[in-house]
């Protein structure tokens, strides 16, 4: 025996094929690992883009409320009644409400996204929204989503070539008078900005002063938090709320909790894990009972069942290293693959490498010892 080579490389290598196998099949437990997390990170990304974009330090929404897609209206008196409160800098009402818009190339209609807001001042930390505040003024202009979805029409390549743009909102013609960005989500494929004014232009059913977010900015040092709970104990108790954070969290566990979606990519994730340990089990088995003579020989001259055991595990740890390279590799390719067809907003992240690492690891881990089992039958007497 090489003493310079470990006993459990050896033992991979003897069957290429076998390992390829090995290897193939914890690459695609990986990447169904990677994929699943990828889209469920996307979901909770892309939904709360809006909120981490807010400029402010504290939000009111109705109590009713669940989620951007099911806001519900309250009165703006609540708003401004936080003024009343020497914490209280400023105060910005915030529309905002889901309609049709049609494609002015195809004629087809698409569900999109509005907000409205003073364009006194800009409340969207946004590329785009502080050079066109005063394009937002104008009767029946908009801001644009550069980052939406293609069914739209190609409303930012006209508009970046000087063309002048104009389509159908809510049976209502308008004017793209400048682009910003902000990204689909799974809750809107498109976004438009305008004035509130323009707002209830469009939605001339809404009553002007029911607002659906209420964003509030403190005088500079305070505390969000205490200031947060002032405000719960002064307003009524049909007013929600939130600190920023909370309100992307907010957001966030809704997604997380109340949607099928994110117990789908985690259930998604959990099966990748299932699927890889059961690969590795089948191979670690095999390679085992193939060897199990040989075992049982080096039992008879005196290793140890924790040796053995050593081996084993030595070999999953291979396994796992060489399995999650090239899923790891393929990944960020299937990663662009997803951000190209659907614009959301799916990137590798270090925290999700070194976690679908870890989990492969224990993966295999978990399967050698439950392989390894089998080496208790590996007695010498049946050899000698």
């Amino acid at each position: 025996m090489n003493q310079k080579i470990p006993l459990s490389w050896l033992q991979l290598t003897r069957e290429k094929t076998r390992l390829a196998v090995a290897l193939a099949g914890i690459s695609f437990a990986d990447i169904l690992m990677f994929m699943q997390l990828g889209f469920r990170d996307a979901l909770y990304y892309s939904n709360v883009r809006m909120h981490s974009s807010l400029q402010g330090d504290i939000v009111l929404i109705n109590s009713q409320s669940n989620a951007v897609l099911s806001m519900k209206t309250f009165s703006e008196k609540r708003l401004y009644k936080a003024l009343d409160l020497q914490t209280v800098q400023s105060v910005h009402p915030i529309y905002l409400d889901y309609t049709s818009w049609k494609n002015p190339v195809t004629g087809r209609p698409r569900s999109i996204l509005i907000f409205g807001m003073n364009p006194q001042v800009n409340v969207f930390n946004l590329p785009g929204i502080q050079e066109n505040l005063d394009k937002l003024k104008l009767p029946d202009v908009v801001l644009f989503d550069r980052s939406s979805r293609l069914e739209y029409g190609p409303i930012a390549a006209d508009f970046q070539q000087g063309k002048t743009v104009t389509a159908e909102v809510r049976r209502r013609q308008i004017k793209v008078g400048g682009l910003f960005t902000l990204g689909a989500s799974f809750g809107a494929d498109g976004n438009l900005i305008v004035s509130d004014i323009n707002f209830l232009r469009i939605f001339n059913n809404r009553q002007r002063g029911l607002i659906d977010i209420g964003l509030i900015r403190l005088k500079p040092g305070l505390d969000s938090t205490i200031a947060a709970q002032q405000l719960r104990d002064y307003l009524p108790k049909d007013i929600n709320v939130l600190t920023k954070q909370e309100f992307i969290d907010f957001e966030r566990n809704y997604w997380a909790s109340s949607t099928a979606i994110g117990f789908i990519f985690t259930l998604g994730t959990i099966m990748g894990f299932i699927v890889g340990t059961v690969i590795v089990y089948q191979i670690l088995y095999t390679e085992v009972t193939d060897h199990l003579s040989e075992y049982a020989t080096l039992k008879a001259i005196g290793y140890t069942q924790n040796y053995l055991l050593t081996v084993i595990l030595q070999e999953a740890l291979m396994l796992a290293v060489l399995g999650y390279m090239p899923g790891f590799a393929f990944t960020l390719f299937m990663y662009k693959a997803a951000r190209d067809a659907t614009l959301l907003p799916v990137f590798m992240s270090l925290n999700r490498a070194v976690m679908v690492l870890i989990m492969t690891m224990l993966m295999c881990f978990i399967s050698g010892v439950i392989a390894v089992r089998k080496l208790r039958s590996a007695d010498p007497a049946d050899i000698f």
